[in-house]
């Protein structure tokens, strides 16, 4: 595929993972209007947020291991034509039944996207091509993330729920067009048996590499879980600085994104090992600047393009730890990346419960440790595996 070509896929794919984290995320921003406009409780609304991230834990290994033989297009508009009409179709939304279950059926098939152009960007060109090419649609995951929920509710609060609701219709809609028109036809040249992407579960590297993203992703987006609360009651900041802070914390993720195309391509290994060592260290210094709000607020933003960095390492763990099944795999690093947000977001609340939004620093700091070890851990196999190859290689050509 022509260099032209590539770039096109590339922003079509950033973009699109854009539409599909948006749809995610962004109901985080208008939890409380779902809740007033039908009449259900804050901690019910909240399932909108819960039960797709249960779904997508659920779907991940699954839906790209079951898609892995179709046409790459084909995948690609199914998924945001699910994504469309069903986000479309929640906007009038006669009950709260009814919009959840219209976030339940897209939830499936978020995985499904998102490990395919993780995928597809891992495979374009040499391997500095590559990371780059995996950077830009982090791009988009990370805009999807992190400027998702300040978006919606902005829009929900300046016009209607339902403007949020067809926000959501519209990227997806935008992208879907640009896919038929844009995107040529990409059938999978040599698909790989569900035998042998299974067989990368026997792995060592991949499971070190599977609990390592947990454990570094829960503490990344454990702690964004709660940086409005962190923003209002830690910091103290007004409504209107906590929005600012949030969309410049998710501008420093974007930054932080591009930043590690060029960190991973050009030194992979020791960017995976030193980013834990310098978010421990960012994050003692936001504890300890907590009192300041114009130092914690650069600390943030500092912690924001790390943030950035540390998403792509997780990807770059799974993802390398079995090339030879790459939507699989990828499916499996969003398994990962929900399982440790799902877990560590309670330990990081007992944090803040008994010393308040503050002490969540302690929290995260304890788990950037363990992501650490896991991490040298995971290199340890690493060693472990290229040592036990060349010893292979060696034994077949030495003469008999």
């Amino acid at each position: 595929m022509k260099s032209t070509n590539n770039n096109i896929l590339v922003l079509t794919l950033a973009v699109g993972v854009f539409g599909i984290l948006n749809t995610e995320m962004g109901v985080v921003g208008i939890v409380p209007d779902v809740s007033a406009a039908y009449s259900v409780s804050v901690a019910e609304a909240s399932l909108l947020v819960s039960g797709f991230a249960l779904v997508v834990a659920i779907a991940a290994p699954i839906m790209p291991l079951l898609f892995s033989k179709v046409n790459r297009k084909t995948v690609m508009l199914l998924t945001l034509g699910i994504f469309t009409v069903c986000n479309g179709a929640a906007a009038f939304s006669p009950n709260f039944e009814t919009m959840l279950a219209l976030r339940v059926i897209p939830a499936a098939f978020h995985p499904l996207y998102t490990s395919l152009a993780l995928a597809m960007a891992a495979q374009m060109g040499t391997p500095e091509q590559a990371a780059k090419a995996s950077a830009r649609v982090f791009v988009g995951v990370s805009a999807g993330m992190v400027l998702g929920a300040p978006v919606s509710s902005a829009l929900a609060s300046a016009l209607s729920l339902f403007a949020s609701m067809t926000f959501f219709a519209l990227v997806t809609l935008a992208v879907f067009v640009a896919t038929v028109f844009l995107v040529p036809s990409l059938p999978v040249e040599h698909p790989l048996t569900y035998g042998e992407q299974l067989s990368i579960l026997k792995k060592p590297l991949l499971w070190s590499s599977f609990v390592s993203v947990m454990v570094l992703n829960g503490a990344m987006f454990g702690f964004y879980g709660f940086l409005a609360d962190y923003l209002e009651s830690g910091l103290g900041l007004a409504a209107a600085a906590t929005s600012a802070m949030l969309l410049g914390y998710g501008a420093a993720n974007i930054v932080g994104n591009v930043a590690a195309g060029r960190l991973l391509a050009k030194m992979p290994v020791r960017t995976s090992v030193v980013i834990p060592v310098v978010l421990l260290v960012a994050f003692a210094a936001l504890f300890y600047a907590g009192g300041f709000q114009i130092a914690a607020c650069v600390m943030l933003c500092l912690i924001g393009i790390l943030a950035g960095i540390a998403n792509n390492v997780n990807q770059w763990l799974v993802s390398t730890a079995a090339p030879e099944a790459p939507d699989f795999a990828n499916g499996l690093y969003l398994t990962a990346a929900n399982l440790g947000v799902t877990i560590f977001i309670p330990f990081l609340a007992v944090f803040i419960s008994n010393g308040g939004s503050i002490a969540s620093d302690l929290g995260v700091m304890g788990l950037l440790v363990i992501a650490f070890g896991l991490i040298l851990i995971r290199r340890a196999v690493s060693h472990t595996r290229n040592a036990r190859r060349s010893r292979n290689v060696m034994g077949n050509t030495c003469p008999r």
